[in-house]
């Protein structure tokens, strides 16, 4: 078992940006506009990451150290050069949070109408904090505790949870709302908690969250979005509460519900560890299923070779492929989007070399405003080149499953960038889309 198996947590934040950039080979100008893009987007890693994922030899390049540590060119030079001046003068931290919020105004902090339409709302006026109901089967909870993680993704489309912005912040420490607004809604049959990283909190404090929801008895499964099984594997395995954590998972399991264990690996050497490798073990044997999934990054994993090589991995530790999503609208995305055209072919081509039972895998997937909307291929139609569309998910469920086309676009990135074909002078959810989360309250009670 790997050497960091029993050491204690520790994480790095930008206060040790200069001194890890310095062993990666960044010279002085090069280190100072890293930390300059840190004052605008957030930095965390722990001694995990640091000592057994990233391949120093191989950093700056190293697709594990792109993946945690901001990259210089990640935001527009001009405003890399003002934040790197403010820091170059040692500026007062007012000043300088100041200067980063103007940057993060611009950065769509929260895409897809996260505030505007997925708040679920008391009788109509009174928003449930920390709540997200945007698909008619399934809430997302953001626990109060859990809005961290064990090490932040340079590409993460939660980033404004990090950033220590209230106006910015998901969170709720209320369960008992979240178990009224079940029951009052027996539509909703999954909870996904979500972050941040719910696996950031102790055995104590998750129980506390998860043990109300076994007595809603419409509720058929629980889900935990995750990143720990990559980057603290030791939570599962070593740590003081790991069992107790695992005894909960079977707790989950013995109540008739499903717990769903939704593991974030953003590339497949993330998989190589022992450590990991017994943690997926470990959280099978209680009954949970681990499904997978990762955005397609640019500079990370943006070639077919790794996806296939990690849906392959994934298959042989008993996990279950699920999602390839394409780079959200918000943060860096100009940095790290690959073009839908581009995304489609590394999707196709790690697809057609994995066993039917890796193909339980979808994408590559857009969570947008109105659903999410997977790129199911480019073809021709009476002499028009354009991309088949369909929605897995959507905030109106009458979409879901409907084919609809996009006039081909090379440089797209976005369902925003495309235009109907075909003739057609809207896309199907420009018709009535929902105005908000009401739309999706238990018809019987609307």
């Amino acid at each position: 078992m790997s050497p960091s198996a029993g050491r204690r947590f520790r994480a790095y934040t930008s206060k040790h940006l200069d001194e890890l950039t310095a062993r990666a080979g960044l010279g002085e100008d090069e280190r100072l506009a890293v930390r300059a893009v840190a004052t605008v987007l957030p930095f965390r890693v722990n001694s995990y990451v640091i000592d057994e994922l990233i391949d120093w030899d191989a950093a700056p390049d190293d697709p594990i150290y792109r993946l945690v540590f901001p990259q210089a060119d990640m935001l527009p030079a001009e405003d890399v050069a003002r934040m790197a001046d403010l820091l170059r003068q040692d500026a007062p931290r007012k000043e300088i949070n100041a200067a980063a919020n103007e940057v993060r105004a611009r950065l769509n902090p929260h895409p897809a109408g996260q505030m505007d339409l997925n708040v679920p709302k008391v009788d109509g006026q009174d928003p449930l904090e920390g709540m997200q109901h945007k698909y008619r089967e399934t809430v997302l909870f953001f626990p109060k505790q859990g809005q961290t993680c064990h090490a932040y993704c340079t590409y993460c489309f939660r980033w404004a949870q990090f950033v220590g912005e209230p106006d910015l912040k998901f969170a709720s420490g209320e369960v008992d709302h979240l178990v009224r607004y079940l029951k009052e809604n027996p539509q909703v049959t999954s909870v996904l908690f979500t972050g941040g990283d719910p696996m950031i909190m102790g055995e104590g404090v998750i129980s506390k969250y998860i043990e109300p929801l076994l007595e809603v008895d419409t509720l058929e499964s629980i889900r935990i979005g995750t990143k720990a099984l990559a980057y603290w594997p030791q939570r599962f395995v070593t740590d003081p509460d790991a069992d107790d954590t695992l005894r909960l998972f079977e707790k989950v399991e013995a109540s008739g519900k499903n717990l769903a264990f939704m593991a974030h690996f953003s590339h497949p050497n993330e998989l190589e560890p022992e450590l990991v490798q017994e943690a997926v073990k470990r959280i099978r044997s209680t009954g949970a299923v681990i499904r997978t999934q990762a955005p397609l990054i640019r500079t990370i994993n943006d070639d077919p070779k790794v996806w296939e090589r990690m849906w392959r991995t994934q298959l042989r530790m008993g996990m279950v492929p699920y999602y390839m999503f394409v780079e959200r609208d918000t943060g860096p995305q100009d940095y790290f989007a690959v073009p839908l055209a581009r995304a489609y072919e590394i999707f196709r081509d790690a697809y057609k070399n994995v066993s039917g039972l890796a193909r339980t895998v979808r994408g590559p997937s857009m969570s947008a405003t109105p659903g999410k909307v997977c790129v199911d291929g480019v073809t021709e139609i009476a002499g028009e080149k354009v991309f088949m569309l369909h929605f897995i998910q959507a905030r109106d469920p009458e979409l879901v499953g409907k084919p609809f086309f996009a006039k081909y676009d090379e440089k797209a990135a976005w369902l925003f960038d495309l235009e109907p074909a075909l003739g057609a002078t809207h896309f199907p959810y420009e018709e009535a889309p929902p105005a908000d989360v009401s739309a999706l309250v238990d018809p019987a009670r609307a």
